[in-house]
């Protein structure tokens, strides 16, 4: 039955090999979720294996997915079903599977949040009533917005705020000060908390933004992940901690605001678009942000 239930799900796409999925996302692009790098490595600290599948057509590779079972590797769901979940936090990631723009493949793999870039190439995927947040453009933000950003910045940085890159840390150290951080601003622990350490080693080398001391304390972080497509630069803000004792110098919107700027710039210099997805569009302070986008399922 199982072998009949992967036979249907699998139907027109071939087994791969992981060198020829690198091959596909390096030609036809992806976002962090779906990285080469990102799926060995985290499937790798879960031990599931994956099974990697290609669709040809007239011999060429047009798609390549990587499989968890009957769901896209990193699934949360299979994640709960080994007993490991919260092994890792990816947030709700934009999903861009490495499929040819003139490709019409049919998924049926399980997976959610996968990217309005895939809907013309898939011709499985439904929209999901939850859209996707994604990061204005700098221009798109008003003036005034934006001068009240300079501003917090400028009355942080007075106040003795100093901005330093995440990477300036050792993981422990990322580690720690992101667990003492969400527990302060949530009043819970942060999704993997005891694997904290071995989750931001092993995605050191995607880790990007900064972070804010204020008299020599952290008081606001953000975890952010970030890839190099080659038609766009993918980027998770995957989720974030705050002091809320300095609530009145706003170290969280500052540092959202440094982030964003820092993005955008490397993305144009690289005269690439950014896809800078803050998951899902389901709170009041990423419509500041934000545009919402559809993001689809299956």
């Amino acid at each position: 039955m199982l072998n009949h239930l992967r036979a249907w799900r699998e139907r027109g796409w071939t087994p791969i090999d992981a060198v020829t999925y690198v091959e596909a996302w390096q030609r036809f692009g992806g976002s962090v979720a779906t990285h080469p790098q990102v799926i060995e490595r985290l499937a790798g600290l879960a031990g599931v294996a994956v099974r990697y599948l290609g669709w040809f057509s007239g011999g060429e590779l047009q798609a390549a997915i990587p499989t968890w079972g009957r769901h896209l590797a990193l699934a949360k769901d299979v994640l709960k079903q080994q007993g490991k979940r919260g092994l890792f936090d990816l947030g709700n990631a934009e999903i861009i599977l490495p499929v040819a723009a003139a490709a019409r493949v049919p998924l049926r793999h399980r997976g959610r949040y996968i990217s309005a870039l895939n809907a013309g190439s898939v011709s499985t995927l439904r929209e999901q009533p939850e859209g996707l947040a994604l990061a204005r453009e700098p221009e798109e933000y008003s003036k005034k917005f934006r001068y009240n950003q300079r501003r917090e910045q400028r009355l942080l940085e007075e106040a003795g705020g100093v901005i330093r890159p995440m990477l300036e840390l050792s993981a422990a150290e990322q580690a720690r000060v992101y667990a003492d951080l969400f527990q302060r601003r949530w009043g819970f622990e942060a999704t993997g908390r005891a694997h904290l350490v071995e989750v931001f080693s092993l995605m050191r080398d995607f880790m990007t933004g900064a972070l804010i001391y204020l008299n020599d304390q952290p008081v606001a972080i953000q975890v952010l992940y970030r890839v190099e497509a080659p038609q766009w630069v993918s980027l998770e803000y995957i989720n974030g901690g705050v002091d809320p004792q300095n609530r009145e110098f706003s170290p969280g919107s500052v540092l959202s605001f440094i982030n964003t700027q820092t993005a955008w710039a490397e993305a144009r210099a690289l005269g690439k678009p950014l896809r800078y997805s803050f998951g899902r569009a389901d709170r009041e302070y990423k419509d500041r942000w934000c545009n919402r986008v559809p993001v689809y399922q299956v």
